[in-house]
């Protein structure tokens, strides 16, 4: 019973709505009303005297008998027409009466023509001595045959009263009656659809759009390789923007699974999977390392992805005025052999080394790409802008973080760090640097020319099961939807024809 879902309900029943409503169009035209009815309508009414006593406007000059006849002032002109609008059609043995009869209120009948194209054999119902005649302000119609659809008009000469008078038609008909119907006058344009044919228009057109929707949202399928259930991605800090992404992106188009970014770092994110593994019974945790670069010896057991290309960027404080470093004055700045931006051109400011602490891949990657594997300075101030102690060298505090390493070196003049590149430029109060003359962007880290890049690796313990959540977020993020996501943070996918080779390396 997996059809018997409230989408697939909703599609039958706007289907069965769908066909009811075109049977119903040829019902209405064919059967409705069932009864047999004369219709009549006024389609006009216009003065054509010079007592214009129904407040309409109307021509000055006349002439002829306009002009010239006794009691014209108050002349007017009615076209009335008499249609049979029922689903039968009416003998003249179907009239219960004499035939009709119409009333003018307020007004006289002062001459009667019955006009109707292509219909003259309906004339000699007319003619005596079954004949029409008027007397008043009454027109005595006979029992005038007509088949359904077929009509014919009375023009009417009238004195007396104003345009706009009552007109009524009445008479009897066998299982059937006469009945009034709405009109537009000669001059009106007609309305393209009537009101029912509108209305079941409307009615298809929604149960198409109905359709539509649900076809759409049934025919787009969730990405290949989907599986439901929890998941915890740890690690880096400087790449979780980009897997914070690529995680709702997931749970978006995989509904049923539930994807926890929880970041703090690269070293510890590998130590925080090998404790999850030695907790888990049954198989391997539900959980993904990323780690800026390969991870670290000492865990055989975890097996890595590589995921993307990244570049990171050195970054001062907009008060330093510097914006190009060689890699040699950066190993002086770190070793603490400069201790004043002047020294390298800069401006009078004491340099501030706002650096990560131990457990990240980032400080890791700065150690081996730039300072030739040399570590920093020891950690000499807390608040990042003042000594420990009067006997040490440098101002050096860590940070457990990309982000707050950015928010510090932006606050603090002379203060100069180091983060993932796209979180780095889309932060203010601080630039990033150029390195050998080289700038980081996506096209540059391609190459070699640009020193401070790594891959960055997804590491889980062995290899995930297939089928499971880890093995399907695994593809997800390196071969999947997350390469667009990855390519939008300013890093190059290794799966993508220009990160291929680069991630080979």
């Amino acid at each position: 019973m997996g059809w018997l879902s409230t989408e697939s309900i909703v599609a039958v029943l706007t289907a069965v709505l769908g066909i009811m409503a075109s049977f119903a169009v040829v019902w209405y035209e064919r059967r409705v009303p069932r009864r047999r009815r004369i219709g009549y309508r006024v389609q006009m009414d216009t003065p054509i005297g010079s007592d214009n006593r129904g407040g309409q406007s109307q021509a000055d000059m006349r002439l002829g008998l306009f002009n010239d006849l006794p009691d014209m002032s108050d002349a007017t002109l009615v076209l009335l027409r008499v249609e049979n609008d029922g689903a039968e059609g009416i003998t003249d043995t179907d009239y219960t009466s004499n035939g009709l009869t119409v009333v003018f209120a307020e007004r006289t009948v002062r001459g009667v023509a019955v006009t109707q194209s292509g219909a003259e054999h309906l004339m000699d119902h007319f003619a005596p001595p079954g004949a029409m005649r008027h007397s008043g302000s009454t027109i005595s119609l006979p029992r005038v045959p007509l088949n359904r659809g077929q009509h014919y008009k009375l023009l009417v000469l009238l004195t007396g009263g104003q345009v706009g008078s009552g007109v009524r038609v009445t008479g009897g008909i066998r299982d059937g009656n006469v009945k009034l119907n709405r009109s537009t006058t000669v001059d009106d344009t007609p309305p393209l659809f009537s009101r029912p044919a509108r209305w079941i228009t409307i009615l298809l057109t929604i149960c198409v759009m109905a359709l539509a929707v649900i076809v759409v949202r049934r025919d787009v399928p969730a990405p290949i390789g989907c599986a439901t259930g929890k998941l915890t991605v740890i690690g880096s800090t400087a790449f979780a923007p980009v897997v914070r992404e690529i995680a709702e992106k997931y749970e978006s188009d995989c509904p049923g699974t539930r994807v926890t970014v929880n970041p703090h770092g690269s070293n510890e994110g590998i130590q925080e999977l090998a404790e999850a593994a030695a907790e888990t019974t049954g198989g391997p945790p539900a959980v993904i390392s990323v780690y800026d670069g390969s991870k670290p010896a000492g865990y055989p057991q975890m097996t890595g992805e590589r995921v993307a290309v990244s570049a990171f960027a050195l970054v001062v404080n907009d008060r330093v005025s510097t914006v190009d470093l060689t890699v040699d004055q950066i190993r002086r700045i770190y070793r603490g052999d400069v201790l004043n931006w002047s020294q390298v051109g800069g401006p009078d400011l004491p340099v501030l080394l706002v650096s990560r602490d131990a457990n990240s891949g980032t400080r890791d990657l700065f150690r081996r790409r730039i300072l030739d594997g040399l570590g920093e300075p020891a950690l000499t101030s807390l608040d990042c802008e003042h000594k420990n102690s009067p006997q040490d060298r440098v101002v050096r505090c860590e940070l457990d973080s990309t982000e707050r390493v950015l928010r510090t070196v932006a606050k603090l003049p002379g203060a100069i760090g180091y983060s993932e590149l796209q979180a780095a430029v889309a932060s203010s109060g601080l630039h990033a640097l150029r390195i050998n003359g080289q700038m980081p962007s996506i096209e540059t880290i391609g190459g070699d020319a640009y020193p401070f890049t790594e891959i960055e690796y997804a590491y889980t313990y062995g290899q995930p099961p297939a089928g499971s959540l880890t093995a399907s977020f695994l593809n997800y993020l390196a071969r999947g939807g997350g390469q667009d996501v990855m390519k939008a943070h300013g890093h190059l996918p290794c799966y993508s024809p220009e990160g291929f080779i680069r991630c080979q390396r």
